[in-house]
Order: C-alpha cells, then structure tokens, then sequence
C-alpha cells in the first residue's frame, strides 16, 4: 500500500490539493468551534464528492454531497447558538443511545449494501456503505455540539484512509490520516472543555 501512496502522491490533481487544503482548515476550525469549519468543509466536499465519483465509490461520493448541504446547517447552528452565548455548549448522548446507533448502523449496511453492489459499480459496497451512514451521523454530531462526535471519526478516518488509497487517491488518504489525528486531538480539546463548562455550571 506504500508504493501505491507514493505513486498516487504523484499524480496529485489539483482538485485534490485543494480540497485536501480546505479539510484542513476545516478540522483545525471544527476542534476551535470557529463556524468557519463549515464553510472550509462545505467547501472540501464537494470537491471530494466529484472525486469519490470518478474513484468508483458512489455512497462516498454521495456522502459527500450531503456534508455539503450539513456545511450548510451547520453554519447556520453554531451562527445561532454563538449569538445566544459566548461559547457553544457541549453535549453528551447516554451509552444506550450509542448501542442504538450501532445497531442501526449495522442495520442499515445489511439493508443497502447490496443494492449499492448490484446496482453501482462500487469497490467496496459494504465498507463503502457502512462508512456513509456513520459520517453522517457524525457530521450530525458536530453540528449539535455532541463530544461523542470524535470518537466516530477516529473510527471512520481510519476506515476512510484505506479506502482511498486503495483506489489510488493518495493525497485524500493522507488528509484523512491527518483528519484522524485532528480527532483524536479534537476528543481531548473537546472533552476539556465539556470538563470546564461543567465546573462552571456547578459552581455557586
């Protein structure tokens, strides 16, 4: 997989660069809670999304698409919110509600992984899939200020890396293991802050 990293390093198009950029800024705003993020990934992904069209993975391709219209809900919730205060407040979902999720999730790749294999020409119909569903969860999750949003995008990005470098987008994939990092930088930065939020709320 090193040689083909390499190899695709290479080829680099610009459109990669610069939806590579752009995700960056995107990560780096989104751990700062700056509504900028949005605008950076709105931007990103629909670059990607023509991208993952022409690497043969449709529901990526799809999911990038609707990261662009969550860029767009996005902008507008942290823009709401960070009027009504001066910073944005984290939230946390119960454990019962993750299992939920995973169940679902698994559901849902059962339920349209096939589809996507028989009628698409996907590589990989049920990584593929599964991935989608999960993003945009997670994608929800950042809109809604959730701390939980991290760790799905630890597990994603690692999944996203592999992905698209096995189809030879190699400068996408090294954005995705530098997005990988940024979450795990995120969970930490995020889960100090909810820390600090909740001394502040309890003080007297």
């Amino acid at each position: 997989m090193l040689e083909r990293i390499v190899e695709g390093l290479r080829a680099t198009s610009p459109a990669e660069l610069a939806s590579v950029l752009a995700g960056l800024a995107y990560g780096v705003l989104a751990v700062r809670q700056d509504r900028r993020c949005w605008l950076f990934g709105g931007f990103s992904s629909a670059i990607l999304a023509w991208l993952a069209a022409q690497a043969r993975l449709p529901m990526q391709s799809m999911l990038q698409v609707a990261y662009v219209l969550m860029a767009g809900y996005g902008f507008w919730h942290w823009s709401r919110a960070s009027r009504q205060r001066s910073t944005l407040s984290i939230g946390v979902w119960p454990w019962p509600a993750h299992v939920a999720i995973g169940v679902a999730i698994a559901a849902g790749t059962a339920a349209l992984a096939p589809w996507v294999e028989g009628w698409t020409a996907a590589a990989w119909p049920r990584l593929d899939t599964a991935t989608m569903l999960a993003s945009l969860l997670a994608t929800w999750m950042v809109a809604r200020v959730r701390l939980e949003n991290w760790l799905y995008w630890i597990a994603i990005d690692a999944v996203s890396l592999y992905l698209y470098a096995v189809q030879g987008l190699s400068f996408v994939a090294l954005l995705y293991l530098v997005y990988l990092v940024i979450a795990v930088f995120g969970w930490f930065e995020w889960r100090g802050r909810l820390r600090r939020q909740s001394a502040v709320a309890g003080a007297p």
